[in-house]
């Protein structure tokens, strides 16, 4: 596994992502050899330069249309269509460099035909990579300690993220399953419900690691035999760190504090605090300069749709260290709110549903940014109503109080907007693992995944 600003992907995505690249880069180069007939002294000095600014232009497109997530992609037919749009939004932003820089021109016919090519062989190139997947190999063989909550929320992880890198090749289950749990398991090679010669049986099913996450471990915990595992060259791993790994969140109804206090995370220091704090002022500086013309026409909509209401809606809201500040909003509902509510989907004005798709409503919150309430990055900020409802109910939901509430965040651009106590659960899971593990390039990968949700409207409200 490669740790990549603190997420865990498995080795062959990277392969698989840097052979796309290559796909891209070669299928440029061969066009424009077929084109040329082969002749090596018209090769232009430049290409090689155009057909790598291509190739990336090309693999950023792809991302920003889910064609990395293989939980998307579930269908050939999805796959040639997100293929298509992608491609064809490549193509377009290209043409539009070419328009402002022309010396970047490969040729109409050259393109034309390395984009046919490149279609071919992403085709061939994924479906190759699909056969792998569905044959597991080079996956991680694990051997999996449990049957509860914890056990089962990673066997569905596994399932369901089919590119996760991992197979289980032995359940051990430690308690009474339900049906959900009965049904993962079908295609497990071995359930036991006994831990007698654990460490001969995963070396016979060459498992590369052993994951704990039995629902009780006093008593019959089986120490001698994770030891011998250990020993063996088997790694022996804690059920709740292994689904940090796997899933980019915490599980805070399984989490007990002695975990928190002995895992690894939760670093503060004075350069972080400084490089977090410098990019919430350029990129706070930077977002109120462009978004200056867009935030007018906002205000004018607002203001021509409901003349007598105000701009702007403020709203206390409970920042680092539990301290209250006013937090600012473009309007987007009727009226004042009464009581605080989970949502109210019919006062949404028509200017409302459009700013709301886009993020638009958030973006006063920069000065919040600005004046140090709050982060361009962190968890959402949360009405006191809910914050004493929520802490009564939520292990560690207090937790998220010793950073700065942000704009957005990691529950943000994994999960989305929250409706009930149980969303409020899941995003906290997120939470924590933001908190955990927040680091400077962890906040920009967070700012380019928020750019692809603003764009594609994914997960408004």
């Amino acid at each position: 596994m490669l740790r990549i600003f603190k997420q865990y992907y498995p080795i062959r995505n990277v392969f698989f992502i840097l052979g796309e690249g290559f796909v891209i880069y070669a299928s440029i180069i061969l066009a424009y050899d077929i084109f040329r007939l082969g002749n090596a002294h018209e090769l232009d000095s430049t290409i090689l330069l155009k057909a790598m600014m291509i190739t990336l232009i090309s693999q950023t497109f792809l991302y920003y249309n889910d064609l990395y997530d293989f939980k998307v992609i579930d269908s050939f037919i999805e796959l040639a269509i997100r293929l298509l749009q992608a491609l064809g939004a490549a193509s377009i932003f290209f043409a539009l460099i070419c328009f402002i820089y022309p010396e970047a021109t490969i040729g109409r016919w050259i393109f034309l035909l390395s984009l046919v090519i490149i279609l071919l062989l992403i085709t061939s190139w994924r479906f190759l990579y699909n056969s792998v997947l569905k044959l597991g190999i080079f996956n991680q063989r694990i051997v999996l300690l449990g049957s509860g909550k914890l056990a089962e929320n990673i066997l569905s992880e596994i399932h369901e993220n089919r590119d996760c890198g991992y197979s289980v090749s032995m359940i051990v289950e430690d308690c009474p399953t339900d049906e959900h749990f009965a049904e993962l398991k079908k295609n497990c090679t071995v359930c036991r419900k006994d831990f007698k010669e654990l460490c001969k049986a995963a070396k016979d099913l060459r498992a590369d690691k052993v994951v704990v996450a039995l629902t009780e471990r006093r008593g019959n915990f089986p120490s001698l035999e994770l030891l011998k595992c250990r020993v063996d060259g088997i790694e022996v791993i804690d059920g709740n760190t292994f689904y940090e790994m796997l899933s980019g969140k915490l599980m805070v109804e399984q989490t007990n504090p002695a975990w928190l206090i002995f895992s690894s995370g939760f670093q503060r220091t004075a350069l972080r605090h400084f490089l977090k704090r410098m990019l919430d002022i350029v990129a706070a500086v930077v977002l109120i300069i462009l978004t200056a013309p867009l935030m007018l026409l906002v205000v004018l909509a607002i203001k021509l749709e409901s003349p007598k209401e105000p701009v702007l809606f403020s709203q206390e809201r409970i920042g680092q260290r539990k301290k209250p500040y006013r937090m600012y909003k473009f309007r987007s509902m009727w009226g004042e709110e009464a009581k605080p509510t989970w949502a109210d989907e019919e006062r949404i004005t028509r200017v409302g549903h459009i700013i709301r798709k886009l993020r638009i409503d958030e973006l006063p919150q920069l000065w919040n940014v600005l004046k140090g309430e709050m982060s361009f990055v962190g968890p959402r900020p949360e009405r006191g109503y809910f914050v004493e409802k929520l802490e009564k109910i939520i292990p560690y939901y207090a937790e998220r109080f010793t950073v700065k509430p942000g704009i957005t965040g990691w529950a943000q651009v994994c999960y989305g907007y929250g409706l009930s106590v149980e969303d409020a659960i899941e995003k906290l899971n997120y939470d924590l693992f933001y908190i955990k593990n927040m680091s400077f390039f962890m906040d920009l990968m967070i700012i380019l995944r928020t750019i692809k949700i603003v764009l594609f409207g994914k997960g408004a409200r």
